[in-house]
């Protein structure tokens, strides 16, 4: 059992009382979301996290509905304000829009806690968006306000996402979910392939998270998660890889406690230097957070 505090890269928090998410009401994605219909803030991770200590997280912005997400940016920077927790920000902006973003990333990069971006590529219908000069002038710009960008696709995009990895090569990348590989449908082997490729690039860096909804919610083992943190490991180095919590969405199909246990025994052979890098220090380097 890990027995120092964690820095998690990847927490949602959600407020329905400010926001909608229309996500959670049944979707493609995380069968059995209604069970997130109710709000979930820091104080809810402090304790579905215990035994283990949460030091701080990364809020990664929850998919609310358009034209929300820069007041969801705005109410996250004005938290992390007062709670020492939240140490940074992951924004939404719909970078498909091209130029005409830059003042809206502008506006966002300026917010204390905000150190990337995010637009929810798994949600295109079409993912060559991303290859688009619109949006390719959109991320291209992210460099020069200090801002990273995460990559949240479906296996069948990674093509695309490797293109825009390419094409980008001053941009910083964080892979989220370690590009969800269909555990459930146990089809695996484009996933192993493309996951080699993408680590090639040294401009990407890669979250172990989000493992157990892609498995069955209610069947999934610990041996079918445990080969694939260690390909990514073995893929990208001690140095490019980050603990993520993915919560609440992890309550879909575990409890906190439960995937730290399992990524705490993907790593229990590594030096301790090596497993403060994978559950807090990486994470504190590659979003610059004031720790």
């Amino acid at each position: 059992m890990i027995d120092f505090p964690i820095i998690d890269s990847h927490v949602h928090l959600i407020d329905r009382h400010r926001f909608d998410y229309s996500w959670s009401s049944g979707s493609a994605w995380a069968a059995g979301a209604t069970k997130l219909q109710r709000d979930w803030a820091a104080e809810d991770l402090s304790n579905c996290s215990k035994p283990y200590q949460v030091e701080g997280f990364v809020f990664v912005e929850a998919d609310v509905d358009p034209p929300q997400y820069l007041e969801e940016t705005e109410w996250i920077s004005s938290a992390a304000s007062v709670d020492s927790r939240i140490l940074g920000c992951v924004a939404c902006l719909p970078l498909e829009r091209g130029a005409s973003i830059e003042p809206e990333m502008a506006r966002v990069s300026k917010l204390r806690s905000v150190r990337g971006v995010r637009r929810l590529i798994q949600n295109m219908p079409d993912s060559s968006v991303i290859l688009h000069r619109p949006f390719l002038d959109a991320i291209n710009l992210l460099p020069k306000y200090e801002l990273s960008f995460d990559l949240c696709i479906d296996p069948h995009q990674f093509p695309h996402a490797i293109e825009l990895v390419r094409q980008s090569p001053a941009v910083s990348f964080v892979l989220d979910h370690m590009g969800k590989p269909e555990i459930k449908e146990m089809q695996l082997d484009f996933w192993d392939k493309k996951i080699q490729q993408i680590a090639t690039f040294p401009n990407v860096v890669c979250k172990i998270s989000g493992l157990l909804t892609q498995a069955d919610h209610t069947n999934w083992t610990q041996e079918q998660v445990l080969p694939l943190i260690e390909h990514v490991i073995d893929f990208f180095g001690v140095d490019r890889v980050l603990f993520g919590g993915d919560w609440p969405v992890l309550e879909l199909a575990a409890n906190y406690g439960e995937w730290v246990n399992i990524v705490d025994h993907a790593t229990r052979h590594f030096s301790t230097v090596d497993r403060l890098k994978i559950f807090r220090d990486n994470t504190i380097r590659i979003y610059r957070l004031g720790v």
